[in-house]
């Protein structure tokens, strides 16, 4: 494990469109020592192509198709940095992202994990009709969600990966688990990501897994429920 290396963790399946541009936020951050693992979830188009491309820091690794949170976990695994973090290949990080959540763990020592502020935007290839169907709140709002958090390697390591059983919940199930481990957690009042809206994001196309939240969230409560029963 390297001190002050940070390990960023982009699972993609099928995101040639946004790829590049999501990896170059990541490789012009402020913060200078950064490895980068794109992992190609069972891509059909050129995603892989277009990762190798970039050469180092990137590493690029592929798997059979097993969902976003079973390739955020393979590059945990594979991970060399102190601290871990995590982009969604169709979403943008701030210049100053990592830098600036740093600057947290380096004020309180004691903090385990950091998250920031979210805006939204329309993918510049949508057409003013597509756009108008596709909500996009245009204020700042806390994005307690990966592609904002910076983490402790052993943090994420006492919490244990994503659940690869939920499809729409995954990052909400971890976010739980953790608040039930107690894992020190700020959110700061800055812009840290900027996350894409397209025709073909996740949530857009995947109603059927937005049953996974109220599964997640009884989880939840039954676990509590077993650690302090009435």
């Amino acid at each position: 494990m390297v001190e002050l290396l940070v390990s960023v963790v982009i699972p993609v399946h099928d995101g040639e469109h946004y790829l590049g541009e999501a990896i170059r936020s990541v490789t012009g951050q402020s913060h200078p020592e950064i490895e980068v693992i794109v992992v190609d979830d069972g891509s059909t188009d050129d995603s892989r192509v277009i990762a190798e491309a970039f050469g180092p820091p990137i590493r690029p690794v592929a798997q059979r198709r097993a969902g976003a949170g079973a390739a955020r976990n393979r590059g945990a695994e594979l991970a060399r940095g102190a601290y871990l973090a995590f982009l969604d290949a169709d979403d943008l990080w701030t210049p100053s992202k990592i830098e600036r959540e740093l600057e947290e763990f380096r004020r309180d020592p004691d903090l385990e994990m950091v998250f920031g502020h979210v805006r939204q935007f329309h993918s510049p290839e949508l057409g003013p009709a597509a756009a108008s169907r596709l909500a996009c709140p245009p204020e700042l709002q806390p994005g307690l969600v990966p592609g904002t958090m910076l983490i402790r390697r052993e943090a994420f390591e006492r919490v244990g990966g994503f659940d690869i059983d939920v499809r729409a919940g995954e990052a909400m199930h971890w976010l739980l688990r953790a608040r039930e481990l107690r894992v020190r957690e700020v959110l700061i009042p800055d812009l840290v990501l900027w996350r894409r809206v397209h025709a073909t994001n996740h949530s857009a196309t995947d109603r059927d897994g937005l049953s996974d939240y109220a599964r997640v969230l009884k989880a939840s409560i039954d676990r509590r429920r077993a650690r302090h029963p009435a």
